[in-house]
């Protein structure tokens, strides 16, 4: 089954979310070089606080709480330091480059929490053979958004159709972490339908989703109930594919792999014919 994450740093949305059965909530503190990177995309761009982070730790009871820190730099160690002192179960770090930098990263959590990279440069990619070497890595995580902007893609599911995600997730096998990628839309939504998505995570082995705001946005439904509604019927629809899911032989998930590099091909197309 897969592990799904929402980002949020509102307690009452999160209390929901951990009740329809969301198994971690995400604090996101990344903030540094973000901008830059994804200004002008319709892209999440959080800001969150060390405080939220203490909020969260002492309400949940169900969930588990993952922060996403600030990519390494000078104050990387106490930022980190104050991840683990108000509450964080995992801590994930984003957009590293060098092997040091992991090396860094792990120094600095020294084991009090679990771990998760979150892979996002190409230049990681291609030394992701000596970073997984390290040990107190607990978590691996590919993020589509940054990772296709690095290759200088224009849709970002490019690299679940040019194999890229199954090259990746074959050596987090070898490792022996677990490991996941990119979002989850509500069933039916999404670019590429969120249903052939969620067939590539079982296809790869995939146990780790994050909740994408094509699934609920926080930020545009206030009203609670309707807010539960959203959940619990996206969480009740998400358990029902999934059992569908793991019944299926290989030829069904072969099928799905063909039928996600067409839709990928088509859908490239439309954005280049539109921004032509």
């Amino acid at each position: 089954m897969i592990k799904f994450f929402y980002i949020t740093n509102k307690p009452n949305v999160a209390l929901i979310a951990e009740e329809a059965g969301v198994g971690r909530i995400f604090v996101d503190l990344e903030q540094i070089g973000k901008q830059e990177r994804q200004g002008g995309m319709n892209t999440v761009q959080s800001k969150h606080s060390l405080d939220d982070v203490t909020v969260m730790h002492n309400i949940l009871t169900k969930a588990q709480l993952l922060v996403r820190s600030n990519p390494i730099h000078e104050d990387s160690e106490a930022e980190i330091d104050a991840i683990v002192k108000n509450g964080a179960d995992i801590i994930m770090l984003p957009f590293f480059r060098t092997v040091e930098e992991v090396r860094k990263f792990l120094q600095y959590v020294g084991g009090r929490t679990k771990t998760m990279l979150l892979v996002e440069t190409k230049e990681a990619v291609e030394v992701i053979d000596d970073i997984l070497a390290l040990d107190g890595i607990d978590e691996m995580y590919i993020g589509l958004n940054d990772l296709h902007l690095s290759y200088g893609m224009i849709f970002m599911f490019q690299l679940l159709a040019d194999g890229t995600v199954d090259r990746l997730v074959e050596k987090f096998k070898k490792k022996g972490v677990p490991y996941g990628f990119g979002g989850i839309a509500r069933l039916g939504g999404g670019l590429l339908p969120a249903e052939y998505v969620m067939a590539e995570h079982y296809r790869l082995g995939s146990t780790r989703a994050i909740l994408a705001r094509a699934f609920c946005n926080s930020d545009k439904v206030i009203d609670e109930a309707e807010l539960c509604e959203r959940f619990n019927c996206g969480m009740q629809d998400l358990k029902v594919l999934e059992a569908a899911l793991s019944t299926q032989a290989p030829e069904f998930f072969e099928s799905n792999r063909k039928f996600v590099q067409k839709a990928v091909s088509d859908i490239v197309e439309s954005i280049k014919n539109k921004q032509s």
